[in-house]
């Protein structure tokens, strides 16, 4: 490839590539929204688990209680029915004894019974919120994947062919300059590695670029880089060409 057919390569590929920054950017913020939503609703489904093995367990809780009170019953009357055949009054002590703590821990086993019912009511207060937050972030991100779907259908065969191309064209390029450009792309703003002259500096520039310069520039004999930004520049009358060309391409 002579140098004129690299800079029109180049800046083939600047049109191609800054094609597909169109594409992404026409989608915005859609993609990370609709992740963040799908996140936060795992997340929220996971949290809405816990809160019903949570609920489970006071349920649980509730039924070995009232198990407990049956059993404390069930002594109270042993103990009872012990005294009416006791021998003396230390024996019906004890007994009256016995009688009293189950008593005690059966008013204990009420209160946390009543304890566990209130906070089976807030749980259920909260399992309700979450459920409420999880049904309007599904409506959310339905509506959300809708305009994400919708844009996709109409970009994404473009956006695979174009980026297909843009393959295409760093292979022709050689190693040294791809790995240039891409290494240009990446740290100049909204990704332009090759910018035309327009009013005597580069694009994008407030920065005078020499005449003389300009001529070895329209010259396409070798590959300039402007001093300032770092990128790789073209005459305007090559960018024209370019431009119509690739217009064509991406009309199709």
């Amino acid at each position: 490839m002579t140098n004129e057919e690299k800079l029109r390569a180049l800046y083939d590929l600047q049109l191609i590539d800054s094609r597909i920054d169109e594409i992404k950017n026409l989608r915005g913020e859609l993609p990370l929204e609709v992740e963040d939503l799908q996140d936060e609703i795992a997340g929220l489904n996971t949290r809405l688990g816990k809160f019903n093995e949570e609920l489970e367990n006071k349920e649980q809780k509730i039924k070995d209680k009232r198990n407990f009170i049956e059993e404390a019953r069930d002594l109270m009357k042993r103990y009872q029915k012990q005294q009416d055949n006791v021998r003396n009054n230390r024996e019906f002590n004890a007994l009256s004894k016995e009688i009293e703590y189950q008593e005690l821990e059966i008013q204990l086993a009420e209160k946390h019974i009543k304890e566990f019912y209130a906070q089976i009511e807030h749980k259920n207060e909260v399992i309700k919120e979450t459920k409420d937050k999880i049904k309007e972030r599904k409506e959310h991100l339905s509506h959300k994947k809708s305009e994400l779907d919708k844009i996709m259908a109409e970009t994404e065969k473009e956006e695979k062919n174009l980026l297909k191309k843009s393959e295409e064209f760093k292979n022709k390029l050689e190693d040294r300059l791809a790995k240039a450009y891409t290494r240009i792309r990446g740290s100049v703003k909204n990704g332009l590695a090759i910018a035309p002259i327009e009013r005597g500096a580069s694009g994008g520039s407030f920065f005078t670029i020499p005449p003389q310069v300009q001529m070895e520039i329209a010259s396409r004999k070798r590959i300039i880089t402007d001093e300032h930004s770092g990128r790789i520049l073209v005459d305007a009358e090559l960018a024209k060409e370019e431009e119509e060309k690739m217009q064509k391409y991406f009309g199709k």
